[in-house]
């Protein structure tokens, strides 16, 4: 089965349209995550972010859902339809081996009219967690026993999911995965940025995940070297060192049909800890030449402007800005990205 997932991955990649000489591929609709207003009071279960998504110019919204019942999923099925906007759910992978709750999401996610799902396998940041590479390991085992556990979930209900790079998988980990378990049903959750703490070249990334790219986390980054490492920030697409046009042209040129949700984080930096013993127990197979290449990076491309530093602003103000700046990504994602909008 898995060769045979892997395989239907590889073709229907293969099989997508190119644009021709001279022209453009079509561009689907730019949403937003919930993920993008972390701090402020924002509506954040499905069917009122779907309408602040909407209020603010979005064409889809990814969030998740806080009610099972089939009142609310038609409820948020019939609100998406008539504003023309796309909804993908985020979910939790199952942690044990009871997936009834898992099964249950599903469903529910399906009845809402979700084009994907969204999950993944760690919730924090792997060179923070991991203490040890037995550690690493057992986290390995554990996730691959819930990879295999959803799957016939997923076929079965007929439904997408894309797991996410969320610090945890290297791109060469988590290709590898993908050519034992993907296929029609199960794919990445592209982000654009994460795998840059992980010291991954970001063009790498997308062209090597693009292929199985079920769903999107689309955000611009900037970096400043610090004395542990360097620090990592979410910026205003076209402010950071991304080639965002690139990136969204790789991706739509890989898989026309999937979605591109934004994901701005108005937060201080993160400190990528890269210069430290600690960062490196769980990467037995790297060493100075990733090192070397990200910190080549991080000097190419100083920041244009002071890296985000938002701890000392009030709510209101912290709110206001991360409104700002979805805003702005979105106005750049309609006018250089050529992504639709509502």
């Amino acid at each position: 089965m898995t060769r045979r997932n892997f395989l239907t991955a590889v073709a229907a990649a293969s099989a997508v349209p190119s644009a021709l000489p001279g022209t453009t591929l079509p561009r689907t609709s730019m949403g937003i995550t919930t993920d993008s207003f972390q701090y402020s009071r924002r509506p954040k279960t499905a069917y009122e972010f779907l309408e602040y998504c909407h209020s603010l110019g979005a064409g889809g919204a990814q969030a998740e859902l806080p009610s099972f019942e089939p009142d609310y999923t038609k409820k948020l099925r019939q609100r998406a339809e008539e504003l023309d906007m796309y909804l993908e759910i985020s979910v939790r992978l199952p942690g044990s081996e009871d997936t009834s709750g898992f099964e249950r999401a599903v469903k529910a996610a399906k009845e809402a009219g979700a084009v994907c799902l969204r999950s993944l396998c760690l919730g924090e940041r792997r060179y923070e967690v991991f203490s040890s590479l037995d550690d690493w390991k057992r986290f390995v085992a554990e996730s691959r026993a819930r990879i295999a556990r959803v799957l016939p979930i997923l076929e079965k209900h007929r439904m997408p999911m894309g797991l996410e790079n969320h610090k945890d998988w290297t791109t060469e980990e988590l290709v590898a995965l993908m050519k034992e378990y993907s296929g029609e049903y199960l794919g990445v959750c592209i982000d654009t940025g994460n795998n840059l703490s992980l010291l991954d070249d970001p063009m790498e990334v997308v062209e090597r995940l693009a292929p199985f790219a079920m769903t999107t986390h689309v955000k611009d980054m900037a970096m400043e070297e610090c004395t542990e490492g360097f620090l990592l920030a979410e910026v205003p697409l076209g402010d950071g060192m991304l080639d965002m046009k690139r990136i969204v042209d790789t991706i739509a040129k890989a898989r026309p049909r999937t979605k591109f949700t934004l994901e701005m984080i108005t937060r201080n930096p993160l400190k990528i800890p890269c210069l430290s013993d600690p960062y490196w127990v769980t990467f037995p197979d790297r060493g100075g030449r990733f090192l070397a290449r990200a910190l080549t990076l991080v000097r190419a491309h100083p920041p244009r402007r002071p890296l985000p530093r938002v701890d000392t602003l009030d709510p209101t103000a912290r709110q206001r800005l991360e409104e700002d700046n979805v805003k702005q990504c979105l106005a750049y994602a309609r006018e250089q990205l050529g992504l639709r909008l509502s």
